[in-house]
């Protein structure tokens, strides 16, 4: 029942044990309701006896029903207290808990998961959705099985102590359940469409708020803001008709639960004319009906609010339900040896590489070069596991990384993107994400090998001077340097280079170059370029063109050769004057 209850909420298996317990304080909270109207209830029998002369009510009488109210409050407090705690402490903890397992199960993912599904929509899983189920969690559930698990308790009272009298009670228990089922496939579908109208506009903002200078300088505001207000029109009309959909089938399922009232009256009033039903019986039905109806309406409420959150619980199942990435956490490779063997990848049906086998040797520099769209960086990204291959192997010292669990296998890679990411940090901070454990001195070292100097002496705190949102304050150069500084202090032992030196003015580049140069030495280095003068000193080159390898072998090999490398060699030494070949 537990691994049920945790596939059907999304939750874990303390989450789960945390809502049965609030389950069972919803169930005494709801019975508690039923300690004051029984009090009057006996008070009143007290009362009618004591005006028709039946029998007095003594003093010590109204004594001890002042003792008993007071009693009933410290037990109604008592169960209100207990049900705050294992309902929203639990809750709370249980949603931080929810966050921080999808956040962790998105770490362990490959990136095609992330090719699938965009920030938006990520951000709306961890942050929206997540909202709505600790909602779920902490009113939702647990008064719906307390309510059930009270209900029941009840219903079995009733139907012992007079059974004419309880079907009275209780006949519309079932039609209004009824009516909330019968609508369950309309509002989930309502939901979905919701839900859909909802991404859509959250992506169309981040869109706006990513583009907002293009946008700006096209004169695409009007645009833009017009295909906006037309996607929160179509959210807020789905949002009114799914919530009119609920609120309708809610309505409705109380209305009938409160026929249950008229019926008990009529029924006690026409048992008590047959001189089948005492008047005391009839006084406790009576105030059994009175307090009944409202739990059970509170229950309609939540069904509907159960079915309204059904996509939110579908889409953080759908993120658990993704194979993660593993393999085994030790691993250390005699040599560093790259190798590719027959290796094919596709984004989903869309073939990117085709049997591609080379290796990269350690203590040397393998470049991959080639037409935009040939698939260096997947090659790349394949290497350090980014990604699983479709079929072939790639291998780190002859063991499939498949095999090696992704945290493990990039400890022995430091990698140059030529898109930085930057934190909202300090530069020093920026810096040593690169090896968390390297000291200030080692950082500022890795700095100045980088050329990060120049441009961080003139921020106005240096190097603790906070860069802002994915480093908005730097240059594209600036950004650069600062990731190329993290890998040499990371100073692994296989080394990734996508156009580590694009976005730097020659000057930098000829000093960050010669820094690689150090960085790079008898490691095992992929180094992706278009400037084919920034891998004139390579050992090898790797020609990929449409997804396959078109020619492989040493700068002077493949000029020899006159194919691909050659043409484009020569295409771009006749633009810039320089020539490649080794002195």
């Amino acid at each position: 029942m537990i691994r049920h209850m945790q596939r059907l909420f999304a939750l874990s298996r303390t989450g789960v044990w945390g809502m049965l317990r609030a389950s069972l304080w919803a169930a005494l909270a709801n019975l508690s309701f039923m300690i004051a109207p029984g009090l009057v209830a006996l008070a009143f029998i007290a009362l009618l006896n004591f005006l028709y002369g039946a029998s007095p009510v003594p003093a010590f009488a109204w004594a001890q029903y002042a003792l008993y109210s007071a009693v009933a409050v410290a037990v109604i407090c008592l169960i209100q207290f207990g049900l705050y705690q294992s309902t929203f402490i639990t809750t709370y903890k249980e949603s931080a808990s929810r966050r921080i397992s999808l956040a962790e199960k998105l770490r362990q993912l490959p990136l095609s998961f992330f090719s699938q599904r965009n920030l938006s929509d990520l951000t709306t899983t961890i942050m929206n959705d997540c909202a709505e189920l600790e909602q779920l969690y902490s009113h939702c559930v647990p008064q719906l099985l307390g309510s059930a698990l009270s209900t029941l308790i009840i219903v079995v009272g009733l139907l012992s102590f007079d059974w004419r009298m309880g079907l009275a009670v209780l006949w519309p228990l079932p039609a209004a359940v009824w009516i909330l089922l019968a609508g369950r496939s309309k509002l989930g579908k309502k939901n979905r469409q919701f839900k859909e109208a909802t991404l859509s506009r959250n992506e169309a903002f981040q869109e706006g708020i990513e583009t907002f200078a293009t946008i700006k300088s096209c004169g695409f505001e009007d645009r833009y803001l017009s295909g906006l207000k037309e996607k929160l029109d179509v959210a807020e009309t789905l949002q009114m008709s799914a919530e009119w959909l609920g609120g309708t089938m809610v309505k409705t399922a109380e209305a009938v639960l409160r026929l249950g009232l008229v019926s008990t009256l009529l029924t006690g009033v026409w048992l008590l004319s047959e001189g089948t039903l005492g008047l005391w019986e009839f006084v406790v039905f009576l105030t059994v009906a009175s307090r009944i109806y409202d739990p059970l309406a509170s229950e309609m409420v939540f069904i509907a609010h159960l079915l309204f959150v059904s996509e939110p619980i579908a889409r953080t199942k759908q993120i658990d339900d993704e194979p993660a990435m593993t393999g085994r956490e030790s691993f250390r490779p005699d040599r560093f040896d790259l190798s590719f063997d027959d290796v094919s990848f596709s984004y989903g049906s869309a073939p990117v590489l085709r049997h591609v086998t080379f290796t990269a040797k350690q203590g040397q520099v393998t470049a991959l070069v080639g037409p935009s769209g040939g698939g260096k960086s997947t090659t790349a990204r394949l290497a350090a596991r980014f990604w699983d291959v479709s079929s072939g192997r790639v291998c780190l010292g002859g063991t499939d990384v498949r095999e090696i669990s992704p945290e493990t296998l990039l400890a022995h890679f430091a990698i140059v993107f030529q898109d930085v990411v930057l934190f909202d940090d300090t530069v020093l901070e920026n810096i040593r994400l690169g090896r968390r454990d390297a000291s200030d001195e080692e950082v500022l070292a890795a700095a100045k090998a980088a050329q990060c100097d120049e441009f961080v002496a003139k921020m106005p705190n240096g190097y603790q001077t906070v860069l802002g949102e994915n480093g908005s304050r730097l240059s594209g150069g600036q950004r650069q340097r600062i990731s190329i500084a993290r890998a040499l202090l990371k100073d692994a032992p296989i080394i990734i280079l996508d156009e580590a030196t694009a976005s730097l003015d020659p000057e930098s580049e000829t000093a960050v170059q010669e820094a690689i140069g150090r960085l790079i030495r008898n490691k095992t280095a992929l180094v992706i370029a278009h400037r084919l003068r920034t891998v004139a000193g390579a050992d090898k080159i790797v020609v990929l063109s449409d997804g396959q390898i078109a020619e492989q072998g040493t700068p002077d090999e493949l000029l020899k050769a006159g194919g691909t490398f050659a043409a484009m060699a020569g295409r771009q030494t006749s633009q810039s004057g320089w020539s490649i070949g080794r002195k």
